[in-house]
């Protein structure tokens, strides 16, 4: 089972403190101390606000990931409890950001260049901080406890807990 990132709207306050989190998580530099221009501000999720609710949106990393399906040049695979990308694979075709339900996907600029001299563009999306980090870094930071990682034994014991509740309220 894929691990993913759950929020919990009624917490999230909208801070983007998450977004923040993960770029510094993946640039592996002091962003805050460098030129704005000399790094990408690619985070890799995305808060959404509404009038009423705001909450981050990551990959869900899918079992059966239609990015997966949709990616031409195979940069898109399964990693362990994750769906990965291989920016350097990736060809720029869109697919998979059309492909993607829940709009976890998009693409960025790369640091290297087309053959013709422009930017390069590649998938980008949530990684679950892979060799960053244990705990992706914006469930570290999340200041109202809005961000959970759930793994397969926290998915079992949700389940087990609604299967009780569901039992109690039958009986009264």
């Amino acid at each position: 089972m894929n691990f993913f990132v759950k929020a919990n709207p009624s917490r999230c306050i909208g801070c983007r403190t998450c977004m923040i989190s993960c770029v510094v998580a993946h640039e592996g530099k002091r962003i805050f101390e460098l030129d704005p221009d000399g790094y990408r501000f690619n985070p890799r999720l995305f808060v959404v606000q509404t009038a009423r609710v705001s909450a981050p949106v990551h990959c869900r990393q899918c079992e059966n990931p239609a990015c997966l399906s949709a990616c031409l040049s195979g940069a898109i695979y399964l990693d362990g409890h994750r769906v990965a990308i291989n920016p350097k694979n990736c060809i720029g075709c869109k697919n998979c950001v059309m492909a993607c339900p829940f709009g976890a996907m998009e693409l960025v600029e790369t640091a290297d260049a087309q053959s013709g001299g422009g930017p390069r563009l590649a998938a980008s999306k949530c990684d679950l901080c892979a060799g960053v980090s244990d705990v992706p870094a914006c469930v570290k930071v999340c200041l109202t406890d809005a961000l959970e990682l759930v793994t397969e034994d926290g998915l079992k014991e949700n389940l087990e807990k609604k299967r009780r509740n569901s039992i109690d309220a039958a009986v009264v």
